[in-house]
């Protein structure tokens, strides 16, 4: 093999069986310079080791001769130079027209881009198209695990310069309103605005020069003209000997006022990514790890599976886990949302990231890397701010057309004032602050700064959303449809009673442990626990020739005496009768509990010594949470496969307002359907792999993390614990958010409504009409933060 092979992946699409992953490999080998070729019918996935002259489009063509295809691949790059929303349309504009690329997503507040494009489309493609439409790219990885380049000086020095040039300018036009008339020298005027025109505001005239190339416009555009026009008339006019109504603290002064709106917008979109760099921050950079015997430091990367972690008292844990030695109370607060500390011993899951603190822990590593529930909390909440909303498609088609149709409203304003009026130098002023007004950053800056504000808050409180798409459905939700096992209830059996004859409770307990010790059966353990919880001085006692009893229970031997465990079929089998206990299980049998009944053989004698009700427990929260949506307007339902019996008896106890029992997988995704044809938008709530379909049947899916990875995978939203109050308040939170997306978009277009026609009236100057666009960006990006004050019920925690 080449001492440097390049490695490729493919997804692939079409695989059904072993025999086509031979197939699939045997095709990829024959191409020249293919050196090695795996594929995983699991994961549907092709890997593959190539000398590095080896192009894509030959491994895309082998794949497709050999009966299959190949999937989109993902790839997420950075955009240097946006300033707009006519900047977002067009770089995707851009990106969509290189062949190859199906769909893009262009995010002016994170600045990135996300492409959705064919395995032969190579980074140096997406590079010239960039390029040549007046931008910069840049690759990047995660948020999480790049940081930004530290900048050479303060961001905020351009502002303070421009500034100090601009205040000496300013202060005579201030002084007018209080009827003082001074002013500066000509000259002096010039030499002031001159540095911020071209030197502090060269960066408007390469953004817009780059547009024009382009053939489109943009912010910086507007702003170019405008202030460019304002100044070579005060220009002109000095020329001329005039020296008293000259405009030079207008162009410095909209020059300075969109500088400051910049620098306070992008103090502001730092403070929406907050969240996601909180994650990035929780995972340490070393490890302290146990080989031979031997205690060293290593990098994170360096840390492989299986690996023994030394967790010690106030470090984080750097590395998912099962704890093999040691027990603590860790704090998983900042992943789960989960505000108490939950304590671990051997055996039970760690995350990474969560903060151990009282005792030593040793953990063997089951995740690195990109397979840790850190770094898939931190993708996901990467791809939700990086995706487009659906309203946001709205902002686009306006952005689209938006420059060039404030460009005409300008110049019409320019010959109505100077061709009607006659008065060519307030006809300027007068198209500057309609070019100066128009800037439509608010517009690009509405949705996706409430969306990265929204989805940052809600993964700080355990609640994952995967996409924008499923934070908008959210807020129309008026139907939540739930699972019952694990879900609602916490989903494996626990005793509920134990009803002993001729002996005593303890005594029932420990007999029926003792049959039971060993076993891994969910009602074994059941009953374990509660004779350890119970009885905790009374150990189970040593039996022989335990015998399990497929359907019916088990038996075991003690001492001269033989026990049975089982159900109401074992009991018939053995001729006992269970008639002194019926009225004891009734209410049970009636609520479909498990009913089991231990009874002893002893010198041919046969009696029963008690009966054991099993049940699965109602989570606590879950009657709170089944309230809080019926006070959002919420109707719930309830779809289980479990008995009648059961169901009922949780609906009752939850107010549930209907459910359905015995249903099957298909059957849910089925009634999902039959609820959406109805008129209800539906959320579907499980944790299992039988909910999967319901869950993408419904309008929108909810997982619990509890559950399987395919149940989060077919949902767009992952509660982080297994609370179910949690779902409430995603419904809450994607409310809140859409609210404020509609709030940004309504205060973004009434800037421009109400202003472009107050300034082509001549009734607002350009300074002032800059001091407004400014104004306009930062409000909509602080509207939006004001989600980081959301918070869940408070008993949900």
């Amino acid at each position: 093999m080449d001492s440097n092979p390049t490695e490729h992946k493919l997804k692939i699409e079409g695989m059904t069986c072993a025999s086509c992953v031979n197939r699939l490999e045997k095709a990829l080998r024959k191409v020249d310079g293919v050196e090695d070729a795996s594929v995983n019918l699991a994961t549907e996935f092709a890997t593959l080791h190539t000398r590095p002259d080896v192009k894509a489009e030959s491994l895309v063509k082998a794949v497709k001769l050999a009966g299959f295809d190949v999937a989109q691949q993902p790839i997420d790059v950075g955009i240097e130079g946006m300033t707009c929303a006519s900047c977002v349309a067009r770089v995707e504009k851009a990106l969509t027209k290189v062949p190859g690329v199906s769909s893009v997503a262009v995010n002016l507040a994170t600045e990135r881009a996300h492409i959705e494009a064919a395995p032969t489309v190579s980074m140096a493609d997406l590079q010239q198209a960039i390029t040549a439409a007046g931008y910069t790219l840049i690759p990047v990885t995660s948020a999480a695990t790049t940081q930004p380049a530290k900048a050479k000086r303060p961001d905020w020095i351009p502002v303070a310069l421009a500034a100090m040039f601009s205040i000496p300018l300013a202060i005579p036009m201030f002084a007018m309103l209080f009827g003082i008339d001074i002013s500066l020298p000509g000259w002096l005027q010039w030499l002031l605005a001159t540095p911020v025109q071209f030197w502090l505001g060269a960066r408007f005239y390469r953004a817009g020069w780059s547009a024009v190339k382009a053939g489109a416009g943009n912010m910086d555009l507007l702003v170019a003209l405008g202030t460019s026009a304002a100044y070579g008339l005060s220009l002109y006019l000095l020329v001329q000997g005039e020296t008293h109504h000259l405009y030079f603290e207008a162009s410095t002064a909209v020059i300075t006022l969109v500088l400051l709106g910049k620098w306070l917008e992008t103090r502001a979109k730092r403070e929406t990514t907050a969240a996601i760099r909180a994650l990035g921050a929780l995972r340490p950079d070393i490890a302290r790890v146990r080989r031979n015997g031997t205690d060293s430091d290593v990098a994170l990367a360096e840390v492989r599976i299986g690996d023994s972690v030394v967790v010690r008292p106030g470090e984080r844990i750097a590395v998912d886990g099962t704890v093999h030695e040691g027990q603590s109370q860790v704090d998983e607060s900042m992943i789960t949302g989960e505000s108490v500390p939950v304590h671990k011993t051997v055996g039970d899951h760690v995350i990474g990231g969560a903060v151990n603190y009282d005792g030593l822990l040793i953990v063997e590593t089951t995740a690195i890397g990109s397979e840790t529930t850190l770094a898939r909390i931190i993708h996901l909440v990467e791809n939700a701010q990086a995706a487009k909303a659906p309203i946001q498609h709205l902002v686009d088609k306006v952005s689209a057309v938006f420059v060039p149709v404030v460009l005409v409203i300008a110049l019409l304003t320019l010959l109505a004032w100077g061709l009607i009026g006659g008065n060519w130098q307030v006809a300027i002023l007068n198209a500057v602050a309609v070019l100066v007004i128009a800037c439509p950053c608010a517009l690009g800056l509405a949705t996706p700064t409430a969306i990265m504000a929204g989805t940052g808050v809600a993964a700080r409180f355990g609640i994952l959303i995967k996409d924008a798409e499923a934070l908008e459905v959210a807020h129309s939700v008026n139907c939540v449809a739930f699972d019952k096992t694990g879900t609602l209830t916490i989903g494996h059996p626990i005793l509920l009673a134990s009803v002993p004859l001729q002996i005593t409770e303890p005594a029932l307990l420990q007999l029926a442990a003792s049959v039971q010790q060993g076993s891994e059966h969910p009602l074994a353990r059941a009953v374990m626990q509660a004779q350890a919880a119970t009885t905790a001085n009374l150990a189970p006692s040593v039996v022989s020739n335990v015998q399990a009893l497929p359907g019916r229970g088990i038996s075991a031997q003690l001492g001269d005496a033989t026990l049975y465990l089982g159900n109401d079929a074992l009991m018939q089998e053995q001729s006992i009768a269970t008639d002194a206990l019926l009225d004891a299980a009734t209410p049970y049998m009636q609520q479909g509990r498990t009913i089991s009944w231990l009874a002893r053989e002893h010198n041919g004698q046969r009696e029963l010594l008690g009966m054991l009700a099993f049940g699965d427990e109602i989570k606590p929260t879950a009657a709170a949470a089944i309230a809080q949506l019926h006070s959002q307007g919420v109707r719930t339902v309830m779809l289980t496969g479990d008995n009648p019996g059961s169901a009922a008896a949780v609906a009752k106890v939850l107010g549930i307002d209907e459910y359905h029992a015995e249903i099957l997988p298909a059957d849910k995704a089925a009634k999902i359907l039959s609820l959406k044809h109805s008129g209800a938008i539906v959320a579907m709530v499980g944790d299992g792999i039988n909910d999967a379909p319901a869950l993408a049947a419904a309008d929108v899916g909810i997982a619990m993390s509890t559950g399987t990875d395919v149940a989060m995978h077919a949902a767009g939203v992952t509660l982080m614990r297994g609370d179910p109050m949690l779902i409430a308040d995603a419904i809450s939170i994607s409310r809140r958010t859409y609210n404020k997306i509609r709030q940004n978009l309504f205060w973004a277009f009434i800037y421009n409504l109400v202003g472009i026609p107050l300034a082509a009236a001549g009734l607002l100057n350009p300074v002032i009409a800059g001091a407004a666009m400014a104004f306009s960006s930062v409000s909509v990006v602080s509207n939006a933060l004001l989600l980081k004050r959301w918070r869940p019920q408070p008993n949900s925690k």
